[in-house]
């Protein structure tokens, strides 16, 4: 049965590179950021764990994000398994509006792309219109899409600032106009415009 597996990978390694395809292996991945085709469809590593048992062979566990559906699942792969990389495509793309579904317009042929609901749920809290992001396509057909790293967004609710409060003088929860809920430091008031880091939910600047 392990001879077969290691056939088996030997047979699919050689047909990727065969196809001009490239590959990543497990211990390519990086959190957040690999990508690799599996079972048809582009997935997102998200996390993952090396394992070295005791008895057996090494293998890793990690966490998928269909970048299709959104669906989150675990998996578990020997160690060295290799896969294609998704047939994936980025176009910037400008915000336009939302009614059933959220609207696209690609900034270099001038079509409108369509997005649903569950496609944008990681970026709803970053959308405004006239803004410029980056969406991704596979196989030709928009999947998701994502903002800039770094944003400037006003400031629409928030305990008011006390005068003498400084940037090293704690912080406060602030709602931003695209939903977004934020810490932010305590002289920031309502109508401000602030930098945020889009990665990680993080107030960088007041602008």
């Amino acid at each position: 049965m392990t001879s077969f597996f290691k056939l088996s990978a030997i047979v699919n390694f050689t047909s990727f590179v065969q196809k001009g395809t490239l590959v990543v292996s497990t211990s390519d991945f990086r959190r957040g950021s690999s990508k690799i085709l599996w079972n048809d469809e582009p997935w997102l590593v998200v996390e993952f764990h090396h394992v070295k048992p005791g008895k057996g062979g090494a293998f890793v566990r990690t966490k998928l994000k269909n970048l299709i559906t959104g669906r989150i699942l675990e998996e578990t792969f020997r160690s060295g398994e290799k896969f294609a990389q998704p047939d994936l495509e980025q176009k910037d793309v400008q915000y336009l509006y939302a009614d059933v579904h959220y609207h696209f317009m690609d900034q270099e042929s001038f079509e409108q792309l369509d997005l649903n609901e569950n496609q944008v749920e990681s970026v709803k809290n970053y959308l405004k219109e006239q803004y410029i992001y980056q969406m991704l396509l596979f196989k030709g057909e928009p999947i998701a899409v994502e903002p800039p790293t770094f944003m400037n967004i006003k400031v629409v609710s928030t305990v008011p600032g006390v005068k003498g409060d400084t940037a090293q003088g704690g912080s406060k929860p602030a709602k931003l106009e695209t939903g977004l809920v934020i810490q932010v430091p305590l002289f920031i008031n309502e109508d401000d415009v602030i930098k945020v880091d889009t990665r990680e939910d993080r107030y960088i600047e007041r602008v």
